[in-house]
């Protein structure tokens, strides 16, 4: 099954008896809510979905989105309409992010098909594509999660895997190398991670660099498939998009949704600072 899905090819399935369910998930890190840009226009049918309510638990030691609690998910994916066999199709407002993190959350609850539209909705209104205001009725899904889908790290998993295999973490670099820390405690990586930014995977407008391309990149960065592979960020949504990329590449990999939220949390976990692989 394919992770992504073109504006066009999206188009094409809405057109279908069987449509996608379209779930709206915009949101911006430190940004204002995606609520009030879904209602000033949406994907025609796509139902909204909160990042910070209903795709993570509420902030805290475990980091600044970690898992949401799995019954509080599973009772907003089936009032969004998501069911066991509907196709998924998540966007956001272009960065990727948000999408990614609805896609992953699903997968790694057992969902059999979900994909990210590249490119977000700017993608979506560039191929002549219409919104609307209007607010679908979407009937109640039957989704029972069955978590476990897609492997999930925990802070002391991320640690043994940068030694055994590799850890990207998918923050921009400056953050890696603890030169400038704007939300956390503390600047710098888990010692052994490997920098690899997530907003090297796209292109300028957001779309996802062609699979070849990603493939490269990530086995410039060790990540081949060869070793283990694990990702985080600073809250486990660039992340997401990171494994995206990675499972567009054909490279299975594991989320530490925790991140360095989580991980500079606790003064008692190591961490390296500098631009090479501590």
């Amino acid at each position: 099954m394919h992770a992504i899905i073109t504006a066009s090819d999206l188009m094409s399935e809405l057109a279908e008896d069987h449509p996608p369910l379209l779930l709206d998930v915009r949101w911006q890190l430190g940004g204002p809510p995606g609520r009030p840009a879904y209602e000033a226009g949406h994907l025609p049918g796509a139902v909204y979905v909160d990042l910070d309510t209903e795709l993570a638990g509420p902030p805290g030691k475990s980091g600044r989105h970690p898992l949401p609690d799995l019954s509080a998910f599973a009772s907003a994916m089936r009032r969004a309409g998501v069911s066991q066999d509907r196709r998924v199709v998540a966007y956001d407002g272009g960065q990727g992010w948000a999408a990614a993190r609805a896609w992953w959350l699903l997968r790694w609850a057992g969902h059999p098909s979900v994909r990210v539209l590249d490119g977000g909705l700017p993608a979506w209104t560039a191929v002549g594509g219409s919104l609307t205001t209007e607010a679908p009725d979407a009937p109640e899904g039957d989704f029972v999660p069955r978590p476990g889908a897609l492997p999930l790290l925990e802070a002391d998993d991320a640690a043994a895997l940068a030694r055994r295999g590799v850890l990207l973490d998918a923050r921009a670099g400056e953050r890696y190398r603890g030169e400038v820390e704007p939300i956390d405690p503390v600047g710098g990586h888990i010692p052994g991670a490997v920098s690899a930014p997530t907003a090297e995977n796209v292109t300028d407008d957001g779309h996802f660099l062609p699979a070849e391309r990603l493939a490269e990149r990530f086995a410039a960065l060790g990540a081949t498939g060869d070793a283990e592979v694990g990702v985080y960020c600073g809250s486990g949504v660039s992340a997401a998009h990171q494994v995206l990329a990675l499972a567009v590449a054909g490279v299975p990999a594991a989320l530490y949704v925790g991140s360095w939220s989580e991980w500079s949390s606790d003064g008692s976990r190591p961490v390296a600072t500098g631009p090479e692989r501590g």
